[in-house]
């Protein structure tokens, strides 16, 4: 019935196969980018893999992905099909080379500049997320929800980390969110957004994000039911900050956080 949903779960498959194997292997091969974050051989051969896949299967597509960029003589250069396959082969790598089992291959289709498919495949954890414009949200097979908390003090707030909110002058402002909340955990990565969209977590939030890191987890958050902004509160994947939530406090949380606040430092 969705074409385009079985080709990325195809293309799951492939990157699990190539993924899982390699996971808590010994003679795992890292480097580190010239940003200073982690790449092993598996999230590059998990992303050229998928190159080749759909070069093979869907020429027509450009493909966008973490570790080898556009693919394309210009930063964004117009699909021929109109489509375009956003990537992050291992998000969460830091976890992948220590040996954590929270890290998925993250993959979207953006049609018309619209994303309309979006995946996480989570073989670790043995589990599965996807979504499809229009038609809700789904793990494992089954729908999902966003949770229906109405008060930040009975919310389960998720964060990626603290040092890029003091980075750019708003780790109070984050404190003092989580100090609302009934309980913190800093999940972060993909998960945390996963988590917002089943139900089991209210907020998530984090900095330093890109298109890769949250193409999929916007469309699925929001198929759920739930809201996905950056801290500005436009509805964007396109990186810097990235906002979810059950929907009911969006505006709360963008209050409590937003760096255009006069007193924001």
């Amino acid at each position: 019935m969705y074409p385009d949903l079985n080709f990325a779960l195809e293309l799951a498959d492939l990157a699990d196969s190539i993924s899982l194997p390699r996971f808590r292997a010994a003679d795992l091969v890292v480097d580190t980018k010239p940003d200073m974050t982690p790449v092993s051989e598996a999230d590059r051969a998990v992303e050229q893999a998928i190159r080749d896949r759909v070069a093979a299967e869907r020429p027509g597509d450009l493909v966008l992905g973490e570790e080898f960029g556009s693919g394309a003589a210009t930063p964004y250069e117009a699909p021929a099909s109109g489509c375009r396959w956003i990537v992050d082969p291992i998000d969460g790598t830091k976890n992948y080379v220590r040996g954590i089992p929270v890290w998925a291959t993250l993959i979207g289709l953006e049609r018309e500049g619209e994303v309309s498919v979006g995946l996480a495949s989570a073989p670790a954890l043995g589990r599965w997320w996807w979504a499809v414009r229009g038609e809700g949200a789904f793990a494992d097979g089954r729908p999902i929800s966003v949770s229906k908390v109405e008060r930040l003090d009975d919310v389960q707030l998720t964060f990626g980390g603290l040092r890029t909110w003091r980075k750019y002058g708003l780790l109070d402002r984050f404190l003092d969110l989580a100090s609302r909340c009934w309980r913190t955990r800093g999940f972060g990565d993909f998960w945390m957004h996963m988590l917002v969209a089943e139900g089991s977590a209210d907020i998530a939030v984090e900095m330093e994000v890109n298109l890769w890191d949250l193409a999929v987890p916007k469309l699925i958050v929001e198929e759920a039911g739930g809201g996905f902004t950056d801290l500005s509160g436009r509805a964007t994947a396109e990186g810097g900050s990235a906002l979810s939530t059950n929907g009911l406090m969006h505006d709360e949380v963008l209050a409590i956080l937003s760096p255009d606040r006069p007193d924001a430092r």
